[in-house]
């Protein structure tokens, strides 16, 4: 179930869960384009490097493995849900004794089962013609639960700072609280495709799992984060002196962020933290 996340993958990953000669998966992958089950296709615009991407689209495929929920999601409308399954599957391929849970449902009813309310699970409520949705676990993102370890996994499709994983780790962070008061053991995994990404994920895990202090999340202070980093990657002169003084100035500002940032995350709730960069997907992303 775990290969065939968001029905998403490349030739490359293929290859490397099943073994295979590299020949062997081409032909397989014709066959399943030529029996109607699969396409490929180019990737989205601004992905380079990691070749075609097959997309599993017949309903019984699904349907035989109980995975309804992704048959509805098979279709990829942006690059960073593309690059989100593609590299959430890069990561779960190589860990196939993990209990991972790979639909909603099934990350819902495991916590369920352990007497935690559904209202502390990470969630967001989407407007449609029938009225509010509310999705829990959102971005569809690796969880594996087991009797004694969580292993929560975050993926970064190519942002150019850590909001997104400082906002992501905040919805968590009450789940991981109740977690370790009944004694799970709690790994938190940032996966990225370059090295920029995967240092930047580095250093923010390690102050979560440093801190000792409480955490208050602040959304301001990750805004006014990611304004100044837009201004001074601008390279406007006169924005610059209108927001910053100087360049300077920003990046004293920044620094200064940065370090309240730090200060507001972290609880000691974390067993283990890891930034992993992928192999098979490194190409380049612009």
């Amino acid at each position: 179930m775990a290969c065939l996340h968001g029905g998403v993958f490349t030739r490359a990953q293929w290859t490397g869960f099943l073994g295979c000669h590299p020949e062997k998966v081409r032909r397989a992958v014709l066959a399943l384009v030529a029996q109607g089950l699969a396409v490929e296709e180019a990737p989205a615009d601004g992905i380079h490097g990691i070749g075609r991407v097959c997309r599993i689209q017949a309903r019984k495929v699904y349907r035989a493995l109980g995975a309804g929920e992704f048959f509805r999601r098979r279709r990829i409308t942006s690059r960073d849900v593309l690059m989100r399954r593609l590299l959430s599957l890069d990561y779960v391929i190589e860990r196939p004794r993990l209990s991972w849970l790979p639909t909603e449902a099934e990350k819902v009813a495991a916590f369920e089962a352990l007497g935690i309310e559904r209202r502390i699970l990470p969630q967001r409520s989407y407007r449609g013609a029938a009225g509010n949705i509310r999705r829990h676990f959102h971005l569809g993102l690796p969880l594996a639960l087991d009797a004694g370890r969580a292993v929560f996994v975050y993926v970064d499709p190519g942002h150019e700072t850590a909001t997104a994983l400082r906002a992501w780790g905040a919805a968590h962070r009450e789940l991981w609280g109740v977690l370790r008061d009944r004694g799970h053991k709690i790994e938190v995994v940032a996966v990225a495709r370059t090295r920029e990404a995967s240092s930047r994920a580095d250093t923010v895990l390690g102050n979560w799992a440093r801190d000792p202090r409480p955490s208050e999340y602040d959304a301001e202070t990750d805004r006014e984060i990611e304004w100044i980093e837009d201004v001074l990657r601008s390279g406007n002169a006169s924005l610059i002196r209108e927001v910053c003084g100087d360049i300077r100035g920003g990046l004293v500002r920044l620094a200064e962020l940065r370090n309240r940032a730090r200060r507001q995350f972290g609880r000691r709730l974390l067993h283990r933290v890891n930034a992993w960069q992928t192999a098979r997907l490194g190409g380049r992303l612009f």
